[in-house]
């Protein structure tokens, strides 16, 4: 069991609902929400739509989610009109990685620290790691120690530390692939299992479903590479990889695979805390907001993305468990 400071339990708590279930919204992309504006607008979108646009979703989803992801360089305007019982994780790493450069190395922002983004309001700090189980070890001893120092800055701060784990295969570009799909349980579960060691100090895990639902018989668009039976079995080995919290991302997925993926692994037994939701919910609207302007993008916003949240408010009460089990107050 996790052993936390008065600070971080109580933080913890105002990025949860009542009952220690984390549903939060996460809007902290930046370079990828900036080209997807830009897909659907002939203007030149600078950094004032990438603001806007998170504004807006702060202000119309927020009231239906237990806390919002943003990041401190488009996000600050929107974290201050988040509601009042939302809380605010904050992103510490540079977007993306650097595509020339072998291994996905990770980076802070060079502007902040996690002392700068507490004095802005972060109830937790988020960072954002590429990792391959199965790489060199120069690389990943590198990303080791990367993680060992912030989960040290979070921990002098006494601020919770949400590490989330994108896995990847450093011999396989294609992460939607078939060949990936049968490789991914093991890239999953293996950083979960490297990261809830306690030398990175994390307290929450924000992470992948350990499969590719693509590829699981009955969900499958194409050739299954799981059985149902082998799906569920490795929901299972992976809460069994962590007695940490942790909660799942939506990997842009539709809100409806989404929601199904979550009822799957409940069934399954998972033991997941929640989940820190982007894409899934807000991504169609982009089009109406980047074509229509503010207005449209609103509208939206208050129907569709207004019912995407909380339909999957639904499907958490039904399937997530609370981390309280997971967790105790340290003396």
């Amino acid at each position: 069991m996790l052993a936390l400071t008065k600070n971080k339990l109580e933080a913890l708590k105002r990025l949860s609902d009542e009952h220690g279930v984390i549903g939060a919204l996460a809007i902290d992309q930046r370079g990828s929400l900036k080209k997807m504006i830009a897909t659907g607008n002939a203007g030149h979108v600078g950094d004032e739509g990438i603001i806007r646009f998170k504004r807006l979703v702060s202000e119309e989803l927020t009231p239906f989610a237990t806390a919002i992801l943003l990041d401190p360089e488009y996000g600050i305007p929107a974290a201050k009109v988040r509601d009042k019982n939302a809380g605010l994780l904050v992103a510490y790493e540079k977007t993306g990685y650097d595509a020339s450069d072998v291994g996905r190395l990770p980076d802070l922002l060079p502007e902040w620290s996690v002392k700068r983004l507490k004095e802005a309001g972060a109830d937790a700090i988020k960072f954002l790691l590429y990792y391959d189980v199965d790489e060199a070890d120069k690389i990943n001893n590198s990303k080791h120690v990367y993680m060992e120092r912030v989960g040290s800055e979070c921990a002098a701060e006494d601020l919770p530390f949400f590490l989330e784990i994108i896995t990847y295969d450093a011999k396989n570009d294609d992460v939607k692939s078939k060949e990936f799909a049968k490789v991914k349980p093991n890239k999953v579960i293996g950083a979960m299992k490297e990261f809830s060691k306690p030398q990175y100090q994390v307290d929450v895990l924000k992470v992948e479903v350990p499969v590719n639902m693509n590829f699981v018989e009955g969900y499958a668009e194409e050739e299954a590479v799981h059985s149902k039976e082998e799906a569920a079995f490795l929901f299972n080995e992976q809460s069994k990889a962590t007695e940490l919290p942790f909660i799942f991302l939506s990997a842009g997925v539709s809100a409806k695979l989404f929601q199904e993926t979550l009822k799957f692994a409940k069934e399954s037994g998972s033991t997941f805390n929640g989940v820190l939701c982007g894409r899934a919910t807000w991504k169609e609207g982009v089009p109406p907001f980047a074509i229509g302007g503010e207005q449209a993008g609103r509208i939206w916003l208050q129907d569709t993305g207004k019912k995407n949240i909380e339909e999957l408010n639904v499907v958490l009460k039904e399937t997530a468990e609370s981390w309280f089990g997971k967790i105790s107050a340290s003396t």
